[in-house]
């Protein structure tokens, strides 16, 4: 069997040379000695360096070191002397006894090296694996994935450029990264590994490293590489498939929800307009002034409320569109709050009403329509959920920066951990399933409260529950003073 000395390792050449080393050295040594020495001391002395050779070089190595110190025991320390035959038989004995054990000795010591070489180059291999397992596990994005794969790649292989190429992936552009910028030396070797799972091909790895060919340990470390970089990849499609599933249900339920509740919170208003309708249109009947002016009352009232659902509906989409913009003005907080009660004079009638505005209480910047709504959610729901008879009550008190408003009623007290859900969209309490309603009306009170720069929330009182949502006194750090100083 032939051995090219262009195809061995430096590391197999250098642990060659010290086989040649080492038997030269105990040569030289137990040279002068010869003569005091028996021929069996000579034989385990010469078994030191095969034994080291083997612990540090490997199997080759070792077996070279005691093929030599056989032929060196045989020439330097066996009558005759310089020479190969052997005369006696005793020597001969003691000769074939040496290698023998020289032989056993490289093989054992050098299989277990060569198998401790191999366990540490796993242990390797598997440490770097985990660590880019490690770092891909936390990624979201596709593009992220790549990038960190390709910088890992380049630095584990020392490459002179790595490239990643990825297909179109659910409607994704292909992709493409490089590390570092710029096309690899023309007399790279480039290696290949392909990103493919049980499903697709979703694209492949290229590596470019100057003259230094890649071991088939170079080419499985690489095809790891890629096969981690694929599942990150997958999982993260996966993911993002399963995420939209979720939201698409989600929306479903949202939209059935909303169906069901806008259907009957529309069907009562335009079945008492369509009641009130026929029976101004019945020729019949002579309607008395009074009762013709409540059937028109009726209709007027029952078309605001349509308006009102409508609206809350609009704003709804533009709270979740992020376009709800709000026309900021100074206004008078006492004229927004006694213009919703005149349009909610009717389903007030079963509750009396308080009012603590201040005279004295500043402008404030707000938009008049959309502060008129939130009123109007407000008090629609302190209707719906205080008995009839008792108090409602709407309050404003200013500090520094802010004005404070409160629409208080005497329902039911709500479940602390129920009280910053209720702001939620479609969001029901449970004693409240047979109030009838979108559930949409303190959601929007919430955005709107909000894109004016204020906060809102819901607090238990002694008497019932307590609706709060603070205000900001300036407006882009103006105060109204200044701005009705310029109007004037």
């Amino acid at each position: 069997m032939k051995f090219s000395i262009a195809s061995l390792s430096v590391a197999r050449l250098k642990g060659y040379f010290l086989a040649l080393v080492a038997v030269a050295a105990v040569t030289a040594a137990l040279l002068p000695f010869r003569d005091f020495l028996s021929t069996s001391t000579v034989a385990l002395l010469y078994l030191l360096p095969v034994l080291w050779i083997s612990t540090s070089a490997g199997l080759g190595a070792g077996l070279l070191c005691g093929l030599i110190g056989f032929l060196t025991y045989n020439f330097f320390f066996l009558e005759p002397y310089h020479t190969f035959t052997v005369h006696q038989n005793q020597d001969l004995t003691a000769l074939l006894v040496f290698l023998l054990v020289a032989i056993l000795i490289g093989q054992l010591v050098g299989r277990a090296r060569d198998n401790l070489d191999g366990l540490m180059a796993r242990e390797k291999e598997l440490i770097t694996l985990y660590e880019l397992t490690l770092s891909l596990a936390g990624q979201n994005e596709i593009e992220e994935i790549t990038e960190i794969l390709t910088s890992r790649i380049w630095q584990e292989f020392k490459a002179d450029g790595v490239e990643v190429d990825l297909v179109a992936i659910d409607r994704r552009d292909p992709y493409h990264f490089q590390v570092p910028a710029g096309s690899p030396p023309a007399t790279s070797i480039v290696e290949t590994a392909v990103l493919e799972s049980p499903r697709r091909k979703l694209g492949e790895i290229r590596i470019a490293r100057a003259r230094v060919p890649f071991t088939p340990h170079e080419q499985r470390m690489l095809q790891a590489f890629a096969n981690q970089g694929t599942m990150a990849i997958e999982r993260t499609v996966l993911a993002e498939a399963e995420t939209k599933a979720k939201v698409l249900e989600e929306s479903d339920r949202l939209k059935s929800a909303l169906l069901s509740s806008v259907s009957h919170e529309f069907n009562t208003p335009l079945a008492t307009i369509k009641a009130s309708v026929t029976s101004l249109l019945g020729g019949d009947v002579k309607w008395d002034t009074v009762s013709l002016n409540d059937l028109l009352g009726i209709i007027h009232e029952e078309t605001d409320y349509l308006i009102y659902l409508v609206g809350n509906l609009l704003n709804m989409s533009r709270i979740e569109a992020n376009a709800l913009k709000p026309e900021i003005q100074w206004n008078v907080l006492s004229e927004i709050v006694e213009d919703t009660v005149s349009h909610l004079h009717r389903n007030l009638e079963a509750h009396r009403l308080e009012i603590d505005l201040l005279e004295e209480l500043p402008l404030v910047p707000v938009d008049y329509v959309q502060m008129q709504q939130v009123f109007t959610n407000l008090l629609s729901n302190s209707i719906k959920y205080s008995p009839p008879g008792t108090c409602i009550r709407i309050g404003a008190r200013e500090t520094a920066e802010w004005i404070q408003v409160t629409v208080q009623n005497q329902g039911p007290s709500v479940a602390p951990e129920h009280l910053n859900r209720i702001f939620d969209k479609f969001y029901r309490l449970s004693h409240a399933e047979k109030v009838f309603g979108t559930g949409l009306g303190l959601s929007i009170c919430k955005g709107i409260i909000e894109a004016h720069g204020g906060q809102i929330w819901a607090e238990n009182v002694p008497d019932g529950l307590a609706f709060r949502f603070t205000l900001p006194r300036s407006l882009e750090g103006h105060a109204p003073d200044v701005v009705e100083s310029e109007n004037t």
